[in-house]
């Protein structure tokens, strides 16, 4: 079940329980008023305001099926709900009145429509019962209780059956059968939700394994090339593959499929690099700084890429065969953008070789990259060797590659 369709089904539950509730409590207000006059002999103001509220509310639930608007039919059969049983309150017996309880019913039906209209309500109510205590004060008191004597305790009977009936048998069985309901499409959901999980890590498992596949056959390929270029291509295209191959690696492996820990993977990719150009025994110094971020699959891909192409020319063509070091600094700029400094301390090479007149594979694709993570890219002449700053941004949404 979708998102989509589990807000159709809760709005689909929240129409029925108003609707059930308005109706209810419209034929209850009128059956009451209908007491009041003719049983308890109430002939002022009480039975009118029953009859009047259920006959408006009645109106206000049928126009629903006009408008469609749940939330303008549930706050204007509140407003009466309000009025009405502020005004039978205060002429029933104010604070001493056992009606007032029914208050509290719109607060409750507030906070099962939603905590918005529950909480403005709840501070509605507390004014009003406030005013219907100050009808206890000699000189605050504009009403008087038109209940005659001999009816009072009836009255005040019905006004609890009243409530009760409306908080339980309305309120709370439909919100015990909604609440229920809604805990089934939770359910589901989250059994779907872990069968996705399940599958898109299969797909991340089985994308790691192709590309893997297509490294061997580079590997395998560039052993029976005698051409030293042609081998050198092909190796630079397999360690390509291969820092692709690793963060399809790192989500399957890891709870979270749509984001890893990218210092882990740097530090896997250079720890790669290092032994897969310069050999396992080797004295370069591999400084890596970069805090605890996640990145999203659109940019950990051309990232790494762009990491790889870097190391790659530092430990091919920048550094000396003896010592050395390459850095790689990351860090999160306060407007969310992300800046790398990422270089080595050798030899460098001149400011009039760059990605427009160079033949180099590997420095047009930096500035390329750079271009797809939406970025911008400067050699950092203040230090020893050849470094680069790069600003760029998260990517969010899938985008075409640029080459």
């Amino acid at each position: 079940m979708t998102d989509f369709n589990i807000d159709k089904e809760r709005l689909k539950d929240k129409t029925k329980l108003v609707l059930k509730v308005n109706y209810v409590s419209s034929a209850l207000a009128i059956l009451f008023g209908i007491l009041c006059y003719f049983l308890l002999d109430i002939k002022q103001i009480i039975p009118h305001t029953f009859i009047a509220f259920g006959l408006l509310n009645l109106v206000n639930t049928y126009f629903l099926k006009k408008h469609e608007s749940l939330s303008f039919t549930y706050n204007i059969s509140s407003i009466l709900a309000l009025t009405g049983a502020f005004i039978i309150t205060v002429y029933s017996g104010g604070i001493n009145s056992t009606f007032v309880f029914t208050l509290a019913l719109v607060v409750f039906a507030g906070y099962a429509t939603t905590k918005k209209y529950g909480q403005v309500y709840l501070n509605l109510i507390f004014f009003l019962v406030i005013l219907i205590f100050s009808q206890s004060i000699p000189d605050f008191t504009f009403t008087e209780n038109v209940i005659p004597e001999k009816s009072r305790n009836i009255f005040n009977l019905l006004s609890v059956l009243f409530s009760i009936y409306l908080l339980g048998n309305i309120f709370g069985k439909n919100l015990l059968r909604t609440h229920n309901d809604l805990y089934k499409s939770k359910k589901a959901l989250m059994s779907q939700m872990e069968e996705k999980e399940t599958l898109l890590k299969e797909v991340h498992h089985r994308v790691k394994n192709n590309l893997q596949t297509v490294s061997s056959l580079l590997s395998l390929q560039s052993r029976n090339i005698e051409n030293g270029k042609m081998r050198t291509v092909l190796k630079g295209t397999q360690n390509r593959v291969i820092s692709m191959a690793m963060v399809h690696e790192m989500l399957y492996m890891r709870k979270d499929i749509a984001h890893i820990e990218y210092h882990s993977y740097v530090r896997e990719l250079s720890e790669y690099l290092l032994k897969s150009i310069r050999g396992v025994e080797n004295d370069i110094v591999l400084n890596i700084d970069i805090p605890d971020v996640k990145l999203g699959i659109d940019t950990a891909i051309p990232l790494g890429l762009l990491i790889n192409e870097i190391v790659t020319n530092s430990l091919k063509y920048g550094m000396p065969e003896q010592g050395g070091e390459i850095n790689i600094v990351l860090k999160k700029k306060p407007d969310k953008n992300f800046i790398l400094h990422i270089g080595d301390n050798g030899e460098g090479f001149s400011d009039d070789i760059n990605h427009t007149n160079t033949k180099s594979l590997g420095l047009k694709l930096i500035y390329n990259l750079t271009r797809q993570l939406k970025g911008t890219i400067k050699k950092d002449n203040d230090k020893k060797g050849t470094n680069y700053i790069i600003t760029f941004q998260e990517i969010k949404e899938q985008i075409t590659p640029v080459v």
